[in-house]
C-alpha cells in the first residue's frame, strides 16, 4: 500500500487533462500547489478549432464588433484597420500588465493560469488552439510568471494578473522557472524548449477577461478551510477536556433540536474525539457540580458548524464559475458573438467576503477557549499561565498575546472588499466588484486562523499534561503525543516562537487532524 506522500507524488505524475467541461476543485489544487501537468483533450482542440473559424470570418467582414476589429473599453468606438490587429492584441497586453507591489504566491498564479485554460477549452473565447496548448505546455513545464498584488479590481476580470501571464506567453515580462529562478520570459521559454505566440484577433483580450484569479484563490482557501474546521473541532474537544468541561451538551439528539447540517458535523466529531476520555470521566458523576460550561466550550458546535454551512455555500458558487465560460465578447453555442457582463466578479467576491467573516469569528472562540486556560480562576485547579514555577515563568501568556493580535487582525480582514467599487475606464467600468482584493485578504486570514488553532491545540495539550495521572480520550491523546514529537512538554520556560511554528505546520500540513482520524476514523 502506497504512503500518503507516495500517493500524492503518484496523483501530482497524472496530468490534469482540461476539457471544454469544468476542472474540479481538486484539479485547481494539483496542478497549483502539486505542479501537475496540463494536457488539452481532443475534444477541446476541435471546439477551439470550429470557433476560431467564426472569429475569422467576422473579422474580414467590414462592420466593427468590439474585441475583433475595435478598441477596448472606452476606446471600443474606434474601428482598428486589419494591418493594426495583431498590433492592437499585443498593445492590449503589454498596457494591461500593470500590476504593482510585492508578487503573489506560485500557487495563485497557476491557479488563475489553469482557470483560464478551462474558459479558452471550452471553444467561447474564439482562441486558436495553439494558444491554449501554449499555455498547457507553460504550466506542465512549471513556468511561472511573475504577477504582483496589486492591479485587478474583479471586474473585466482580473485584468492586470492575467494580462502579466498573457504576456509571459508572448515571451516578455518576468518569469520564474520550475526551480524558482526568476528569468526572462523568453529565456524560460526557449530553456523548455518551447516558443512565444503572435497573438491574433481577439485573443489577448480573451487572455485577460476572467475571474480566474479570484476563483482559483477561492477554490485553495476552501480546500485550506474544509480542513482548518475539521481542526477547530479537535482543538475545542481539547479545550472541553482539559478545562474539564462536559460533552453532554454535543448530544445528537440536541443538535437534531436545530438541525443545521454544519452543527451536527461539529458536534459528532467532537463527541467522537471525546469519546474514552478519562478526563472528562473523572468529573461525570452525579456530585458534578459544573451545570454549564461556558459559550466558548458549549457553542463550539454552533460556531464551527455556522463556518461549515459557509463553505458549503462558497463551494456551490465555485462550482457554477468552474462550470462557467467568462468572456466578453463570448461565442455562444449557436455562433453569435456577444457583449456581455459575465465577467463581474460579484458572485464570488461576496463568498470570499462571507468566508473571512467566519474564519475570523471561528479564530475568536478559540482564542477565548485558550484564554481560560490561563486564569486561575476560571481554569479549575491549574496553574496561572500553565506556568512551571508562576512568577519565575511566564507560560504561555504571551502565545495567548500572539493569538489576540491575529485575531484583531482578523476582525478588520473581515471587513468586506465587496462593498467598495471605484469607477475605472473614463466611467465605462463604473462598477467594479473587488473580488481580487477580497481574495488576497482571505489568504492573510486563512493563515492567521491556522495560527491561532496551533496555539490553543499547543496549550490544551500542556493543559493535558498537567491533568495527569487523568488520561486523555485517545484521539486527544494522539494530537498532544504528535505535537509532543516537535515540542517538549511542561517545564520551565523555553523559547515559546519555534515551538509555535512546529504547531502551526503540523496544523498547516494536516498532521494533528490524520492523528486523530487513525483513532476514529474520518471525520464530517
Amino acid at each position: 500500500m502506497l504512503s500518503s506522500t507516495e500517493a500524492n507524488a503518484a496523483t501530482t505524475a497524472q496530468p490534469v487533462v482540461v476539457g471544454i467541461g469544468p476542472v474540479s476543485p481538486a484539479d485547481v489544487v494539483r496542478v497549483a500547489r502539486g505542479g501537475a501537468r496540463v494536457e488539452l483533450s481532443a475534444e477541446a482542440r476541435q471546439a477551439l478549432a470550429d470557433t476560431r473559424g467564426r472569429i475569422e470570418r467576422l473579422a474580414e467582414e467590414p462592420k466593427p464588433v468590439y474585441g475583433i476589429s475595435t478598441g477596448f473599453g472606452a476606446l471600443a468606438t474606434r474601428h482598428i484597420p486589419v494591418e493594426l490587429r495583431r498590433q492592437l492584441q499585443k498593445s492590449l497586453v503589454r498596457s494591461h500588465a500593470a500590476g504593482s507591489g510585492p508578487e503573489v504566491e506560485r500557487e495563485v498564479t497557476r491557479g488563475l493560469m489553469l482557470l483560464r485554460l478551462s474558459t479558452l477549452a471550452t471553444g467561447r473565447t474564439g482562441v486558436r488552439p495553439e494558444i491554449a496548448e501554449a499555455y498547457a505546455a507553460m504550466l506542465s513545464a512549471g513556468i511561472t510568471p511573475v504577477v504582483h498584488e496589486y492591479g485587478s479590481l474583479g471586474c473585466s476580470g482580473d485584468l492586470a494578473p492575467l494580462a502579466h501571464a498573457a504576456l509571459a506567453l508572448m515571451g516578455e515580462g518576468t518569469v520564474r522557472d520550475a526551480d524558482g529562478q526568476a528569468l526572462p520570459a523568453a529565456e524560460a521559454l526557449a530553456a523548455a524548449g518551447l516558443a512565444p505566440v503572435e497573438l491574433a484577433e481577439k485573443e489577448g483580450l480573451a487572455l485577460i477577461n476572467g475571474t480566474d484569479g479570484m476563483l482559483g484563490m477561492l477554490v485553495l482557501a476552501c480546500h485550506d478551510l474544509r480542513k482548518l474546521v475539521k481542526l477547530a473541532d479537535i482543538t475545542a474537544a481539547m479545550s472541553v477536556e482539559a478545562q474539564l468541561g462536559t460533552d453532554r451538551v454535543f448530544a445528537a439528539d440536541l443538535q437534531e433540536l436545530r438541525p443545521h447540517p454544519g452543527q451536527a458535523a461539529a458536534a459528532s466529531n467532537m463527541r467522537r474525539v471525546l469519546a474514552g476520555s478519562g478526563i472528562v470521566a473523572s468529573h461525570a458523576g452525579p456530585d458534578c457540580n459544573r451545570v454549564q460550561d461556558a459559550y466558548s466550550l458549549r457553542c463550539a458546535p454552533q460556531v464551527a458548524g455556522g463556518v461549515r454551512d459557509t463553505i458549503a455555500h462558497a463551494e456551490s458558487v465555485a462550482a457554477v464559475e468552474l462550470a462557467s465560460a467568462v468572456d466578453n465578447p463570448v461565442v455562444t453555442l449557436d455562433g453569435r458573438v456577444e457583449s456581455n457582463g459575465n465577467f463581474h466578479g460579484a458572485p464570488v467576491a461576496y463568498v470570499l467576503d462571507f468566508l473571512a467573516i467566519v474564519a475570523a469569528d471561528l479564530a475568536s472562540i478559540s482564542e477565548r477557549r485558550t484564554d481560560r486556560f490561563l486564569d486561575p480562576a476560571r481554569n479549575h485547579g491549574l496553574t496561572p499561565f500553565l506556568a512551571d514555577d508562576p512568577g519565575v515563568d511566564s507560560g504561555h501568556m504571551i502565545a495567548q498575546y500572539t493569538q489576540a493580535a491575529i485575531v484583531s487582525e482578523l476582525k478588520r480582514l473581515a471587513v468586506p472588499a465587496s462593498v467598495d467599487s471605484i469607477p475605472s475606464s473614463a466611467m465605462q467600468e463604473d462598477h467594479v466588484s473587488m473580488g481580487w482584493s477580497a481574495a488576497r485578504k482571505l489568504r492573510r486570514a486563512v493563515d492567521g486562523l491556522t495560527r491561532v488553532l496551533a496555539i490553543e491545540a499547543l496549550t490544551a495539550a500542556r493543559a493535558m499534561d498537567l491533568r495527569q495521572p487523568l488520561t486523555p480520550s485517545p484521539a486527544t491523546g494522539a494530537v498532544r503525543d504528535r505535537l509532543r514529537q516537535d515540542v517538549a512538554g511542561p517545564g520551565t520556560d523555553r523559547h515559546l516562537a519555534p515551538e509555535m511554528e512546529a504547531a502551526v505546520e503540523l496544523c498547516r500540513s494536516g498532521a494533528l487532524v490524520d492523528a486523530v482520524e487513525e483513532v476514529v476514523g474520518a471525520l464530517d
